[in-house]
């Protein structure tokens, strides 16, 4: 009995609990990005009943996590990004409190009851939503019986870095460090970045400029390189028939031999704007301030440091020195400042989201008179490519 005790009913290797410690915390991670994520909070998938229920079984014992709770502090997240009202805002609150204190932080976001009745509807509101699930300490004590029963002493650390996984990775690496270290494939308007490009640790949600550039996409890698674990296992409930996919992305369509814009164009290019503001810094803003560096001399190289990241960037995202630097930039180099005033008028079309179609379309051509009028090489390239854009016939909207 003492032995059973202390080395619990599994006659294991430190190996076997590692790989038991693996396999819990990534379905847990699983749980959360494809579940609570993906199909609660944005609605980007759609999952069966079955699946349904053992992520919310699954998160009661590991999490103690509330499928309402969750999914309402996550959207107040993006309706309130970076503000005040953020719930997790690291550039409003400091990074320190978002990565130490995340679930402090998600306690204080419901506990007025407003954040629930705005953001949490649609959530389960079943006899075990509210009898059983909603009594979170009980899931958690009954993982910690399960864990000394198979391993006795150690039962207790491995329940105990079970219930630290998701506060630390999910809670604090994502809605901190997520906001504050990483690489932007997007300039999305907010501080969202993307930590590294594999998403495999934390279930894609590395990928996290990606999703608040394009929120209800099931699928969270945007680049070639970028590999987001939780949409490999989407694609394998998808073949189960356990999930189907709502939405993975921009809704557009390409059409090579298209060579003028329409009202077709207009609504492709709305809803890829992001995709085509990074193909703007991608095919423009780089190849032309490295010809103009390049053409520099000594002394006018020096403002050429990081110039094209400078350029491209979302300036509410700049610091007070950074700004100068561009401004200095732009003063100096006529070429730059052309292709500067061109994304900011490009960026300009894209607020007028709402209007009437016609006007932003003469807007658009304006706009690639403009762009064709400058006479660069990669310009007429890049209008080229606007002017394939189009909807997808079966969603087409004729003007």
């Amino acid at each position: 009995m003492l032995d059973w005790a202390i080395n619990g009913f599994w006659d294991y290797s430190i190996a076997d609990a590692l790989v038991y410690l693996l396999v819990v915390t990534h379905i847990t991670i699983v749980s959360v990005t494809v579940y609570l994520h993906r199909y609660s909070a944005h609605r980007s998938l759609v999952l069966g009943p079955a699946i349904s229920h053992f992520f919310r079984f699954w998160l009661w014992l590991t999490t103690g996590q509330v499928t309402q709770e969750w999914t309402a502090v996550h959207r107040k997240h993006h309706a309130e990004c970076e503000t005040s009202e953020d719930p997790h805002s690291p550039v409003m609150q400091g990074l320190p409190k978002i990565l130490w204190n995340g679930v402090e932080v998600y306690k204080n976001a419901i506990a007025d009851g407003e954040t629930l009745s705005r953001y949490g509807k649609g959530c389960p509101q079943d006899w075990l939503e509210h009898n059983l699930y909603c009594r979170n300490s009980l899931g958690i004590m009954l993982m910690l019986v399960v864990d000394l029963f198979l391993f006795g002493v150690l039962g207790l650390t491995v329940w105990a870095v079970q219930m630290v996984w998701i506060p630390f990775f999910a809670a604090g690496i994502i809605n901190g460090v997520g906001h504050f270290l990483g690489y932007r494939n997007f300039e999305s308007p907010d501080a969202s970045r993307n930590i590294v490009p594999w998403g495999i640790l934390i279930g894609g949600e590395e990928l996290h400029n990606n999703h608040h550039t394009y929120p209800n996409s099931a699928k969270l890698s945007r680049k070639k390189h970028e590999f987001d674990i939780g949409w490999l296992w989407i694609w394998v409930f998808c073949k189960l028939g356990l999930a189907r996919v709502v939405a993975k992305g921009p809704v557009v369509r390409r059409v090579q031999v298209k060579q003028k814009l329409d009202a077709e164009s207009v609504w492709a290019l709305f809803n890829d704007r992001f995709s085509v503001m990074a193909r703007f810094a991608e095919e423009v803003v780089v190849p032309v301030v490295e010809a103009e560096y390049q053409k520099a001399d000594k002394t006018g190289r020096k403002l050429f440091k990081k110039a094209a990241k400078l350029i491209t960037a979302d300036e509410a995202l700049l610091d007070k020195n950074k700004k100068i630097r561009v401004a200095r930039l732009l003063e100096s180099n006529h070429q730059i400042k052309k292709i500067h005033e061109l994304k900011k008028e490009l960026e300009a079309i894209w607020q007028q989201r709402g209007k009437d179609v016609s006007e932003v379309l003469s807007h658009l051509r304006r706009w690639v008179d403009n762009a064709e009028s400058a006479q660069l090489l990669v310009l007429d390239d890049f209008v080229t490519t606007l002017k394939t854009y189009s909807m997808p016939s079966h969603r087409a909207i004729k003007a």
